[in-house]
């Protein structure tokens, strides 16, 4: 199998005053192309610092990662960002939509930006494929939670990614909401082919995953094979 993203004995550090932070210490890992991937453990063990990282959005103190056949630290910021845009999705707890923007600019703009002929209907087809073919020309401020993290999963996909992050994507939903999502999320991730990684604290969630690591103060405590996944 192919490794998307291979973690080598990660440590990352910052400074408070004049003590210094360890808050990933000696993480390895490896997920293959195609997986789905939970990273759990209770708040402030390192889980979204070590999203941050994985997907070349911070850089590391010591150890290697490779994501998508690119070794990250060899990387400037410009090709990070060019690796991130060609290859990597993202989906946020607080969604991170563009208020300014309706939710079919939101999908769309990206798919412009990158330069696709047919960014528009493909950003409809996205919204369609969400539940929310009637919600085209709503703001976010005209929109449930639910409802603009749909618009959220649509736009992560809009550029058919290999690697999606999705940093603990039903934090700000209740229940029901968040089961809907997620159910989105798996179908949309399985009919594209993506590898999924979720920073979660949901234990039920991460169950739905082919893996699971946890973390506890910055160490990796486990790393394990969900049965029926």
């Amino acid at each position: 199998m192919t490794k998307i993203l291979n973690v080598n004995n990660l440590r990352k550090t910052y400074t408070s005053g004049s003590k210094k932070l360890t808050v990933l210490d000696s993480i390895s890992f490896a997920i293959n192309a195609g997986d789905t991937f939970a990273i759990v453990g209770p708040s402030g063990s390192g889980k979204t610092t070590l999203l941050g990282l994985c997907a070349g959005l911070d850089q590391t103190d010591e150890g290697t990662i490779e994501l998508c056949g690119s070794e990250l630290s060899s990387l400037n910021e410009d090709q990070r960002a060019l690796l991130r845009n060609k290859k990597v999705g993202f989906i946020f707890q607080d969604f991170q939509l563009l208020p300014t923007l309706t939710a079919l600019e939101n999908v769309s703009v990206p798919l412009e930006l990158q330069g696709a002929p047919n960014a528009l209907s493909d950003a409809r087809e996205l919204l369609e494929k969400v539940g929310l073919g009637n919600r085209h020309d709503h703001y976010p401020s005209q929109l449930s939670g639910g409802e603009q993290q749909r618009v959220a999963l649509a736009r992560a996909f809009s550029n058919t990614p290999e690697i999606l992050f999705a940093d603990e994507p039903t934090g700000n939903l209740d229940e029901e909401t968040g089961e809907k999502v997620i159910k989105l999320l798996f179908d949309l991730n399985k009919e594209m082919g993506t590898t999924l990684v979720i920073v979660t604290h949901d234990l039920d969630l991460a169950k739905l995953t082919q893996k699971v690591i946890r973390l506890k103060g910055g160490k990796l405590i486990s790393n394990e094979i969900n049965p029926v996944a």
